[in-house]
This record gives C-alpha cells, sequence and structure tokens, in this order.
C-alpha cells in the first residue's frame, strides 16, 4: 500500500490533493474525492469536455478549440487554450485509455509540460457513493526551482478548486 493509499479511510470524503517529486525526476499528483452520485452519473459528467469549463478556475480562461460535440472515446484528441500566469497557452490531448465508467486517461500531446499523463479513476464505494480519483505524472521543462516556486502551487491551486466545485455540483 502506498503513501496516498495508507491516507484514506472510507469515512474521508477527500484527500487534499498532493504532489510528490519521483525517483526518476517526474512529478506525481495525487487527488481522491467521494461524490454522493451514482458512478454512471459522475462519469458522464466527465465524460462530457464542455464540464471542464465548469471545475476549471476562472484566472485559467480555459476554452475548448476543438469544435463541438466532441464525442469522447479512446483516441480523440482535443485542443484547448488557457493562460498560465497570464502567458497564453495551446494545449493538445488524446485520450489513449477509456474504459467507462471506471477510467479514462488523458495524455498531453502539446502544452507547457515535458510530459502530462492523467488518470481518471471511478469507483463505485456505494449504489449513490461514487470515488473519483486523479492521478497525474508530469515533468516541467523548468525544473525543480521553477516547480516549487509556480508549478506546484498553481496545480494544487486548480486541483483543489476541482473538488470544491464537485463538491457543490453533486453533494
Amino acid at each position: 500500500m502506498g503513501k496516498f493509499e495508507s491516507t484514506y479511510t472510507e469515512n474521508t470524503r477527500e484527500t487534499l490533493p498532493t504532489i510528490q517529486r519521483l525517483s526518476d525526476g517526474s512529478y506525481e499528483l495525487q487527488s481522491r474525492i467521494l461524490l454522493e452520485a451514482r458512478i454512471d452519473e459522475v462519469f458522464s459528467f466527465f465524460a462530457d469536455p464542455t464540464n471542464l469549463n465548469q471545475i476549471t478556475p476562472e484566472w485559467l480562461h480555459f476554452g475548448i478549440v476543438t469544435p463541438m460535440p466532441i464525442s469522447m472515446s479512446a483516441d480523440v484528441t482535443i485542443e484547448y487554450k488557457l493562460k498560465l500566469r497570464s502567458i497564453p497557452v495551446s494545449w493538445k490531448s488524446i485520450i489513449p485509455v477509456w474504459e467507462p465508467p471506471f477510467k479514462f486517461t488523458d495524455r498531453q500531446l502539446r502544452g507547457p509540460y515535458t510530459s502530462w499523463v492523467h488518470d481518471h479513476l471511478f469507483s463505485e464505494i456505494s449504489p449513490d457513493l461514487t470515488s473519483v480519483e486523479d492521478r497525474v505524472r508530469y515533468r516541467v521543462p523548468t525544473g525543480r526551482l521553477a516547480h516549487f516556486l509556480f508549478v506546484k502551487r498553481d496545480l494544487l491551486k486548480i486541483f483543489n478548486y476541482r473538488a470544491q466545485t464537485l463538491k457543490d455540483i453533486f453533494n
């Protein structure tokens, strides 16, 4: 059992996002929240890319560039635009794994990170309670100091916002 799993109990509504540096120099963000909804409802929410706007902080100026509607499945690519610290960024992702209603993965093809792989994991705790877990493995092009000063702080803010917004929507 890893560090993250050992901090989780059935009575915990969420685990705050944590980031750790891995031995290969990459980073891993982990977060978990319990939502009071059926797994199919929660997965359906995540399967609609337009809902990303609801769970992304406004200060990122996030927008989907890919024409709508987007029918999510394996190998779908989606292009976004956003601003990181007022710098415009283009981001293109592919969905290499699509396993409704339990898992999907998005992987950055182009964007601000050297690499970015985001696993979205869904588990049914009970018929009306779903665990949503995020595991993001990433590398930054700017090194450890920039990660410490900016990237880590921004990612923790983004995933805390996401957790709070999901609780507001579902709970």
